[in-house]
């Protein structure tokens, strides 16, 4: 399939020719749309609804026009049918080049698992992470986390480094350190991103001094192209693995307040020194470990007002 024309003049009209073979798909799914379907001559079929219609010829010529067209096309038409964004994307400046990005989530959290996750991505893939929704996660509902989470999982090579509280904190006694314990989260997801991919060029959202990363590269004999960034989920493959870091803690914690039949809020605020309180009621203190990060100082506060 090819990209015929698209005008800047003529901003709401793109014209593409695609395979006829991908014609069935194309009228079975905007029928699910809810797009009237009609049948002019030499046509072999077009479709309408309000603010955007679709035309594909005998010829394999397809057109689409309307308001609404630049919505279509981004989210339906290019990752569905056409497999390219050059419409979407054509103005923009996006690196394609293959890369991998690593991200954590929980670090701030008292419950819960600390995550870090990898993405690989290159070429049109990483145009295509947009149409899926990915973006800075802080924007993002947790629900629509689970949800743009699982698609990432399903198309794009990933690790999740999850650490579990039980383990975290044995880890935390053995670094004395959150970043130093970050360091070695990262590069063992580097690591074994790398395994999966080959690809050596990396970008990480940068928590600490650089050479806290690089360190721990080094222990592991890893020659990286690293870089290192502060808000690095502007890139898009970082906010993929932001997402998947995200969408992991999210699923930790909640397994954590099923298993053990009380709600363990996010964050570490008056509401989390509440349910610590709880916990410890039901469970006791030494059980805490296994839900909670036990370096944080929310465990004083918990503690403290436990004995009150």
């Amino acid at each position: 399939m090819s990209l015929d024309s698209k005008s800047s003049n003529a901003p709401n009209i793109f014209v593409a020719t695609i395979d006829l073979k991908l014609g069935d798909k194309l009228l079975n799914d905007l029928k699910q749309q809810d797009f009237e379907i009609s049948i002019p001559p030499h046509t072999v079929f077009s479709a309408k609804k309000k603010g955007v219609s679709c035309t594909l010829y005998q010829s394999g010529k397809l057109t689409v026009q309307g308001k609404e067209m630049a919505t279509f096309l981004e989210f339906y038409l290019e990752p569905e049918i056409l497999g390219s964004f050059n419409y979407t994307y054509q103005d923009l400046n996006i690196d394609k080049t293959a890369r991998i990005g690593i991200d954590e989530a929980g670090k701030g959290d008292f419950f819960g698992p600390l995550c870090i996750a990898g993405v690989y991505a290159e070429g049109d893939a990483i145009a295509k992470l947009k149409s899926l929704g990915v973006r800075d996660s802080k924007s993002i509902s947790d629900s629509n986390i689970i949800k743009i989470g699982r698609k990432i999982r399903a198309e794009y090579a990933h690790h999740i480094v999850k650490i579990n509280p039980l383990k975290y904190n044995e880890l935390y006694q053995q670094f004395n350190n959150l970043n130093h314990l970050l360091a070695w989260g990262h590069a063992t997801t580097i690591e074994n991103m790398i395994l999966k991919t080959g690809c050596r060029r990396v970008i990480v959202d940068q928590f600490a001094a650089e050479y806290v990363v690089l360190t721990a590269l080094k222990r592991k004999k890893l020659e990286v192209d690293l870089l290192q960034r502060h808000r690095a989920e502007e890139d898009l493959v970082v906010a993929a693995a932001s997402i998947l870091a995200r969408q992991t803690f999210l699923e930790g914690i909640d397994s954590l307040s099923e298993e053990f039949g009380m709600e363990l809020p996010k964050g570490a605020s008056a509401k989390t020194i509440q349910s610590g309180r709880r916990f410890i009621t039901k469970y006791g203190r030494e059980a805490l470990g296994k839900v909670g990060k036990l370096h944080f100082k929310t465990l004083d506060s918990i503690l403290s007002e436990h004995t009150e």
